[in-house]
Parts: C-alpha cells; structure tokens; sequence
C-alpha cells in the first residue's frame, strides 16, 4: 500500500511537471500573440485568435498529427499553427480563415456588411498587403457576392484558403521545429 501511495505521488508530481511545460511553451506563444494583437486592432475585430490560456494536452498534440481538421478544430491548434503560419509569412491565411468564421456567426445585417466590407478590404483586395491567394473564379464569385453580403458571402474563398493550409502549410507544420519541439517537451 505504501509503494502504491509512493507511485501515486511520483505520478502526480511527474504530471504537474508536465503541465507546467506545456503550459511555459503555450503561454510563450500567448504572450506573443496578445501583444501583436494590441497592435493590429483591426484584425482582432475581425476574428484572430482569442482563446483562453489552457494548453494543449499530450494527446491533443498528438492528434494534430492525425488530421488537418482535428488541428483547426483546436483553439490551442489554431494558435500554434497561425504561429508557423507567421514564420512562413502567410499568417494572413489563418486570419482570412478565422475572419470568415466570425462573420458566419454574426446575424446583425449592418455587422454582417461592415464585417464583410472589412474582410474584402484586408485579404481580398487587390491593394491589401496582407491579400490571400486565390483564383480568378472565386475573386470573381466573392466580388459577385459583395452586392449583397451574407454571413457566407467568402465561402468558396474561405474553402480555397482551408485547401491550400491543408495541403501547403500542415505537412510542412507537421516536420517544423515549432511542432516537434512542442511534441518533445510535453513527453520529457
């Protein structure tokens, strides 16, 4: 019984230790994240990232390498992602993408027309520095769509956009330093 309690203990103290790893890396990427945001208002209003603190658990990690969609259904996935996404300059992919989901949400149809107006402006455009890639066909659907936006006026965009970070950025996720490191210091 006492070997048992002594395990036990080894166990939990093992477990916090852990924790508090993750926790040091995640709130790493936090802070980080909370000062850009401070100074890129706009796109704070428009849908980035503003999850609460928890990190990310061993098996949540994991599972990030099981599917692109398990990643992005992850607030500690997103954030993490959009940070890889940052190193390769095409951060501006993951803020169309959440911008796209905040406007989904909303049903205010003077919000949904500013949200849209503000969306095309800033990833849509032609003149924006922060213009997400996409063809021809779905510059011209979205610029349909602007007549009169809806909450899925960016849906074929906002497809487009998911593609390529499926296909583009999350293999190259997958084998980044970022990754692995978080993969390596949650199992020490």
């Amino acid at each position: 019984m006492k070997a048992l309690c002594i395990v036990r203990k080894r166990f939990s103290i093992r477990q916090d230790m852990l924790k508090q790893k993750v926790l040091s890396i995640f709130n790493s990427l936090t802070v980080r994240n909370s000062e850009e945001s401070r100074t890129q208002g706009r796109e704070h209003r428009l849908g980035s990232i503003n999850e609460s603190d928890e990190p990310p658990t061993l098996e949540e990690i994991r599972s990030w390498n099981d599917s692109f969609d398990k990643l992005m259904k992850s607030q500690a996935g997103r954030r993490v992602f959009r940070e890889f996404l940052r190193s390769e300059y095409s951060e501006e992919n993951m803020l169309f993408y959440l911008a796209c989901e905040d406007l989904k949400k909303e049903s205010n149809p003077e919000l949904i027309e500013e949200k849209a107006r503000l969306i095309y402006e800033d990833y849509i455009s032609i003149l924006s520095p922060k213009e997400v890639s996409l063809d021809a066909r779905v510059r011209e659907i979205v610029n349909r769509n602007m007549v009169d936006p809806t909450p899925n006026t960016f849906d074929e965009a906002q497809l487009q956009i998911y593609t390529l970070m499926h296909r583009d950025s999350y293999p190259r996720f997958l084998s980044s330093q970022i990754y692995k490191r978080l993969l390596q210091q949650t199992q020490s």
